[in-house]
């Protein structure tokens, strides 16, 4: 009897004293790793902190076209920073579903032109606006994210004198 009462005593110990498995990102975790995203890469301007965030084999979907790898999106971040002077990034709503392998933001950018669309960097002030949808996988990696902006809008802007 006190053979059993010893056994069960030190199989519950070794229970509560395990260490937690590690369960699937929770989706506040997820939702996070957008926004840590959307403030080291946009707000913060740093390309490079993609690595942090994306899967290798990342995809963005813009404009009709994929950017596929953290390489080629890095090098589009850095391009499309390049054309904003005074780049200003505010995330004005995030929404996802249950499990959080979607995320859905609505940002806001406002900043002056340095040459966007091919267009003479004349610093003048622009609104920009985006949509995206993000896919996030088991481990709260960015895996790809499919955004739409209101890119003819911001031409008419810079464009109208």
């Amino acid at each position: 009897m006190l053979h059993r009462a010893l056994v069960k005593t030190c199989l519950l110990f070794a229970l509560f004293a395990a260490p937690p498995v590690e369960a699937e990102p929770k989706l506040a975790d997820k939702v996070a790793a957008v926004h840590g995203f959307l403030r080291d890469v946009w707000q913060r301007r740093n390309p490079e902190a993609v690595d942090d965030y994306d899967t290798e084999d990342f995809v963005i979907t813009t404009g009709g076209k994929d950017i596929v790898s953290r390489p080629a999106f890095k090098r589009w971040v850095a391009d499309f920073q390049s054309k904003i002077t005074d780049l200003n990034f505010e995330i004005v709503e995030t929404i996802a579903n249950a499990d959080g392998s979607r995320v859905v933001t609505s940002m806001r950018v406002t900043g002056k032109n340095n040459g966007m669309f091919g267009l003479k960097p004349d610093q003048k002030p622009f609104v920009l606006t985006a949509t995206a949808v993000w896919a996030v996988d088991a481990e709260g990696r960015l895996e790809h994210n499919w955004v739409e902006r209101n890119a003819w809008e911001v031409y008419q802007q810079l464009t109208k004198n």
